[in-house]
C-alpha cells in the first residue's frame, strides 16, 4: 500500500470530523474560546491549544449526539451534513458517538477534577437534549442549551486560567450573565430552521410563538448589551455604539422575515454575541490594573 492510499482514509475520516462542527465555529468555537481566554485570563499562550482541543471535542460529542437522532430530517433539510452526504454511515456515527463519552471524560480528567466535572455535565446535558428530547420545546431547548453553553464556558476558562481548580469572581460572574444571555436569545438560531424544525413537530420559540419571538430580539437584544456595558463598566462611545448595533440586529429581526434575511441576521447576532464576550476582557485591561494600583 502507497502512502498516499494509506493517507485517503485519514484524510476523509478529519474531513468528516470536520464537517460535524464546521457551522459551529462562529457560533460556538470563537466565541468560547474568545471568552475563556479573557475570563481567565490567559495563563500561558500553550493554553490556547488546550482550550481550542477541549472546547472542539466536546463540541463534537455534542453534535454527533444531535445528528444521529433524526438523519432523515437532516437529508432533506441540511443534506451537506456528514451521515446525509455519504461520509459515514449512521451505525458508524452511532459508535463515534458512544466512543467520544469517555474520550472527552478521560482528556477533561488530565487537566483538574472541575473540567472533568464540566465534561461530565456536558454528557449528561447532551443526553437529555437529544435522546429525552429536550430539543423538542423551546423552553427545554433554550434552557438546556444555556447550560450546556455555560459549561463549555467554564471548562475552557479553567483550561485557560493559572489554576484549573477554580474561576475566578469576575470570571464566574461572566459564566452566569452567559448563561442568562444565552437562554434568552437562542431562539436567533431558530428563525432560519422554522421549516425543517416544523417537518419533525419540533416546537422552538418562533413555531410555537412568532411574533412574540420576533419582539423578544427586539427588545431583548439591547436590553443585555445595557445591562452588559454597565457590569463591565464600558466607555461612554463604546457603550453607545454597542446598543446601537444590538438595536440594528434586534430591528432586523422584527422587519426582514426570509429564510435568507433570517440567517444573515443570525450571522449578526453570532458577531454580537463574541464581541458580548469579550467584554470581560474589556473590564480586564481598562480597570482591573487601576484598581491593582489602588
Amino acid at each position: 500500500m502507497s502512502a498516499l492510499d494509506f493517507g485517503r482514509p485519514i484524510s476523509k475520516s478529519l474531513f468528516t470530523l470536520y464537517l460535524f462542527t464546521h457551522n459551529d465555529i462562529l457560533t460556538t468555537i470563537i466565541p468560547t474560546t474568545l471568552f475563556a481566554l479573557v475570563s481567565a485570563p490567559l495563563y500561558s499562550p500553550y493554553r490556547c491549544v488546550h482550550v481550542v482541543w477541549w472546547i472542539w471535542l466536546h463540541l463534537l460529542h455534542f453534535n454527533v449526539a444531535n445528528q444521529v437522532i433524526d438523519p432523515a430530517e437532516d437529508g432533506r433539510n441540511k443534506a451537506s451534513r456528514p451521515i446525509p452526504a455519504g461520509y459515514i454511515s449512521l451505525r458508524d456515527a452511532v459508535y463515534l458517538r458512544w466512543s467520544l463519552v469517555p474520550i472527552c471524560l478521560v482528556s477533561s480528567a488530565f487537566y483538574s477534577i472541575q473540567v472533568l466535572s464540566a465534561s461530565l455535565a456536558i454528557t449528561l446535558l447532551t443526553l437529555w437534549y437529544n435522546e429525552f428530547k429536550a430539543h423538542s420545546h423551546w423552553f427545554s431547548k433554550n434552557l438546556m442549551t444555556g447550560l450546556g453553553y455555560a459549561c463549555f464556558q467554564a471548562g475552557a476558562t479553567l483550561i485557560a486560567g493559572r489554576d484549573m481548580s477554580r474561576l475566578e469572581p469576575n470570571a464566574l460572574l461572566a459564566v452566569l450573565l452567559s448563561i442568562a444571555m444565552f437562554a434568552t436569545t437562542l431562539q436567533a438560531q431558530d428563525f432560519k430552521d422554522q421549516e425543517g424544525d416544523r417537518s419533525i413537530g419540533r416546537r422552538t420559540l418562533p413555531i410555537a410563538h412568532p411574533s412574540p419571538a420576533r419582539v423578544s430580539m427586539f427588545i431583548g437584544l439591547p436590553m443585555w448589551s445595557i445591562c452588559l456595558t454597565q457590569v463591565w463598566r464600558m466607555d461612554a462611545y463604546c457603550s453607545v455604539a454597542f446598543v446601537l448595533y444590538s438595536g440594528l440586529i434586534g430591528l432586523r429581526f422584527m422587519v426582514c422575515k426570509t429564510t435568507q434575511a433570517d440567517r444573515l441576521s443570525c450571522q449578526l447576532y453570532s458577531l454580537w454575541f463574541s464581541v458580548a464576550h469579550l467584554l470581560p476582557g474589556y473590564w480586564r485591561y481598562f480597570h482591573e490594573a487601576r484598581i491593582h494600583i489602588s
